[in-house]
């Protein structure tokens, strides 16, 4: 009797341990990505528009040199506006 009963206590124990081990590993992992649909404004560490993002980027006309004073230099034709053909 007391055979049957040792051997079925470590049964039990032996079971309940391997079941708590396997419990520990088999936890699920998170490898979901969450996507967001607002536009951010990427920033450097300074807090001026980081212009390697698309979002930073503005459809600008590209412009020609600048007198020394900081003035469009309008010798250049980048500088200068489009004419129209009354004048």
């Amino acid at each position: 009797m007391k055979k049957i009963l040792s051997f079925f206590l470590a049964f039990a124990l032996i079971t309940s341990v391997s079941f708590a081990q396997a419990a520990k590993t088999k936890q699920p992992t998170k490898t979901k990505k969450e996507t967001t649909t607002t536009k951010q404004v990427h920033t450097k560490k300074d807090g001026s528009a980081d212009m390697r993002y698309k979002e930073n980027k503005t459809q600008k006309k590209p412009e020609g040199p600048k007198k020394k004073d900081g003035t469009p230099d309008m010798r250049y034709k980048a500088n200068k506006t489009p004419k129209k053909n009354g004048q």
